[in-house]
């Protein structure tokens, strides 16, 4: 009789633990389903686009963006429309939005031994790979070739408040390695038209040069020590 209460009571707490367990992991799924919505949502906030920069006007006054705000890029025809920050060091807006305030999906943002300006020959702007094309995860489209080709203009606004305008033209796109390549993430690389037409996976030859070059660089997977770059030839006013 004692054994036949004391394997009911085992059964008894064997279920309560299965049910516990249960309830556990149905936590863990639905806060990982929370967490990829709220990541998602953040990525994909698009409410600064009321703060885009007018050339001749600036940014509006009410503006909630940072003063770490260096340039608006625009790729035309695609999601990338966004204001590119610039840190101390390049953590900072890894995990930082143009706010200011925490999130997984950070900024955009220009290399911070790179001129504000954008005057350097080689600029490095830098974005996670969000999925749905969102942030620079649009990038990924440019390793097609005709997909460039339509898809090569765009605008950079350089300033905050002496906005001025200056063109895109993407002309490659490159699959690199982070160890192997670091010469791509370097902004005093010299010879940097060379080290594309090297590297590239795809290379358009009828886009005019000039003697500034604009870096895109996302990650290509979730860990990995891969990135996509695509390249674009910036024009000031006058080209």
């Amino acid at each position: 009789m004692n054994m036949r209460k004391f394997w009911i009571k085992m059964n008894i707490l064997y279920e309560k633990l299965m049910l516990l367990m249960f309830v556990a992991v149905l936590l863990i799924v639905i806060y990982g389903l929370y967490d990829s919505w709220y990541v998602f949502h953040n990525a994909n906030d698009t409410s600064y686009l009321k703060y885009k920069p007018t050339v001749g006007e600036g940014i509006p006054e009410d503006i909630p963006i940072t003063d770490d705000m260096v340039a608006w890029i625009t790729l035309d025809d695609t999601n990338i429309d966004y204001p590119v920050m610039q840190g101390e060091d390049n953590s900072k807006y890894l995990n930082i939005n143009p706010y200011g305030e925490y999130a997984l999906s950070g900024s955009i943002f220009l290399d911070s031994r790179n001129k504000a300006d954008f005057s350097d020959a080689y600029s490095i702007v830098y974005g996670h790979h969000m999925e749905y094309g969102v942030m620079f995860g649009a990038l990924d489209e440019y390793l097609d070739s005709s997909y460039l080709a339509s898809h090569s203009s765009g605008i950079l606004l350089v300033g905050r408040d002496n906005v001025r305008s200056e063109k895109l033209r993407a002309f490659a796109c490159s699959k690199v390695n982070v160890f192997e390549d670091e010469d791509f993430f370097n902004p005093e690389v010299q010879d940097i038209d060379k080290l594309i037409r090297e590297h590239a996976g795809v290379y358009d030859e009828s886009v005019p040069k000039t003697g500034r070059i604009l870096a895109l660089s996302t990650c290509t997977e979730p860990v990995s020590q891969n990135r996509l770059i695509v390249f674009c030839y910036i024009y000031d006013e006058t080209e």
